[in-house]
C-alpha cells in the first residue's frame, strides 16, 4: 500500500464513528448482465454491520437473492480536503421475518427523520411498509477508507 494510502486511511474507531454518524449509503449490487445497479438508501448500524430495508420486489433485492455481493459507500465532503468515506465491500443478508424486518425499519425511520420523534403517525407508516420490505444486513469482508482531511496536517 502507498505511503499517501497510509496518511489518509481512517483507523477502526474513526471508521466506526463515521458510520455511526452518517446516514445515507450508496448500495451497489450486480445485474443479471453483470453491470452494476447503484442506489442510495438511508442505513444504520445493527451490531456494527450496516443494515437497510428496502421493497422486496426492488431491483437490489433481485439482484442479491442471485448475487449476494454487495459494495456499500458512505463518504462526505464537497472539495478535495475535505473528502472523507468508508467503501464496505461484502455479502449482504436478506431479513424476511416480520420482526427482523420491523426493527431495521423502524430503526432507519428514525435515522430518517434524524432525531424528531416520528410518534405513532411514524410506527403506523412503518408497520404499513412491513409486509413490502426486506431488510438487508451487510458483513464487510472488505474495508477501505480515506479522510482527506489529514493530509493538511
Amino acid at each position: 500500500m502507498s505511503a499517501g494510502r497510509d496518511r489518509v486511511r481512517m483507523q477502526p474507531d474513526e471508521v466506526g464513528e463515521f458510520l455511526a454518524t452518517h446516514r445515507k449509503v450508496q448500495v451497489a449490487t450486480v445485474n443479471r448482465d453483470g453491470s452494476p445497479h447503484l442506489t442510495t438508501l438511508f442505513y444504520v448500524l445493527r451490531e456494527g454491520d450496516l443494515a437497510f430495508w428496502t421493497y422486496a420486489r426492488s431491483q437490489k433485492i433481485r439482484n442479491l437473492e442471485r448475487d449476494p455481493r454487495v459494495t456499500c459507500l458512505v463518504e462526505d465532503g464537497e472539495e478535495y480536503f475535505d473528502l472523507r468515506g468508508v467503501t464496505l465491500t461484502g455479502t449482504a443478508r436478506l431479513l424476511r421475518d416480520e420482526a427482523d424486518v420491523r426493527s431495521v425499519g423502524t430503526a432507519v425511520a428514525d435515522a430518517m427523520a434524524g432525531g424528531v420523534d416520528l410518534g405513532e403517525a411514524g410506527a403506523a407508516e412503518v408497520e404499513r411498509q412491513v409486509p413490502q420490505r426486506v431488510g438487508v444486513v451487510v458483513t464487510a469482508d472488505r474495508v477501505a477508507s480515506w479522510d482527506h482531511r489529514k493530509l493538511l496536517g
